[in-house]
């Protein structure tokens, strides 16, 4: 088991930032890529960014691209999510995720462990 235990969330104005981070406990977090997802009210919950284990590689949705930047420290078991120029659809419940494997996915279904999730509301 991976427990999974995100921070960082909050109320931002439109076009500001904030940085989401994860920490990983339990059984080994080597090995593994990392995700983000995000969930908003009555949508289906999305793929964000990822991360692999190694080099690392990163990947992103068209929608956060160029604004948000996803980065890992194994040494200390974290991942975060630097938010920057963020927009009202930016707004949902963002969710940390462990996968199976190293690798660059985008699938929810390839993720196996997920945290409890923190907020983030920007403002109009």
């Amino acid at each position: 088991q991976v427990q999974l235990v995100e921070s960082g969330g909050g109320l931002v104005q439109a076009g500001g930032s904030l940085r989401l981070s994860c920490a990983a406990s339990g059984r080994t977090f080597t090995g593994r890529a990392m995700g983000w997802f995000r969930q908003a009210p009555g949508k289906d919950r999305e793929f964000v960014a990822a991360i692999t284990w190694s080099g690392p590689s990163t990947y992103y949705a068209a929608s956060v691209k160029g604004r948000f930047t996803i980065s890992r420290d194994n040494a200390k078991n974290t991942v975060s999510l630097q938010m920057n120029s963020l927009k009202p659809e930016d707004t949902g419940v963002y969710y940390c995720a462990a996968s199976r494997s190293d690798g660059l996915y985008s699938g929810r279904y390839s993720y196996q462990y997920w945290g409890q999730g923190t907020q983030v509301t920007v403002s109009s």
